[in-house]
């Protein structure tokens, strides 16, 4: 008989239901992008047990702006996934209806904070990291809100520019200032987002991949948008981190191919 696993209240999760749970979360996050026009988006998404708790989209908006999501919610495993499923579909929803960043992480943090409210025991379960961009494509402008999560980075020929925190992660507090920032991306521009997974990945002598390590990766990497994301992952295999990860392991990569013209979308 096949082992099951365990809930917090002991009772057991045929592990059929858990392989199912993971399917609806893969049917939930985005392949790559089908058509590369003034931009090319790839994912990666590698969790640490069958259900994860990174989210991550791309999400073109009504007036062809392009919103960039990540976050990690806290912990991962079966809870994790509750919860990121939960906040993923807030996410999402409110992406088209209330698209300046600030107001929809301060969204984000209220709707955490009411179930965090619920119960002591389970409420540093109900936080999350979280970037939230939005890029204009006319001008390349990046409008964010960065709830603190690892700091997204930016390739610029042979630069790399951080996106540090804007602000603190979500869910902790009732109300918290949630300050927005701005970045104008070029031509040629690389954008990566990724999860504290990859940084955090550990090799048996106990030595962490870093930063350094990624910024390493980027800037060296000139093979396109879904070939450096193989190359990410393979660094980390070389490394010598577990595999599978001990946490969820998110990429999403944007490559910049020039500002859109006024009438396209």
């Amino acid at each position: 008989m096949a082992a099951r696993n365990r809930g917090r209240s002991g009772q057991r999760i045929d592990p059929s239901e858990l392989e199912l749970a993971r399917e609806v979360e893969r049917l939930l996050f985005p392949k790559s992008s089908p058509v590369c026009t003034w931009n090319c988006i790839g994912v990666k998404n590698r969790t640490a047990g069958v259900l994860g708790g990174d989210y991550f989209d791309s999400v073109p908006l009504p007036d062809s702006r392009l919103a960039v999501i990540i976050g990690d919610v806290t912990g991962h495993g079966l809870h994790a996934s509750v919860v990121m499923s939960m906040l993923y579909g807030f996410v999402h929803h409110a992406a088209f209806h209330q698209i300046d960043p600030k107001k929809l992480a301060a969204q984000v943090n209220t709707f955490l904070a009411h179930f965090a409210e619920r119960s002591r025991t389970f409420d540093l379960y109900f936080s999350t990291t979280l970037f939230l961009g939005i890029i204009d494509p006319k001008t390349l402008e990046l409008e964010y809100v960065n709830a603190g999560h690892v700091p997204p980075l930016i390739r610029r020929a042979g630069a790399i520019i951080e996106l540090a925190p804007t602000t603190t992660p979500l869910g902790y507090f009732g109300t918290l200032d949630i300050p927005s920032a701005s970045f104008r991306l070029e031509q040629g521009d690389r954008l990566l987002l990724y999860t504290d997974g990859i940084i955090e990945a550990a090799n048996p002598s106990g030595d962490r991949f870093g930063p350094e390590r990624l910024k390493e990766v980027l800037a060296h990497s000139g093979s396109d948008h879904l070939e450096f994301l193989e190359r990410v992952f393979a660094s980390l295999q070389t490394f010598g981190a577990a595999d599978p990860p001990e946490d969820d392991c998110t990429l999403l990569v944007v490559d910049i191919h020039g500002a859109a013209a006024p009438d396209s979308c």
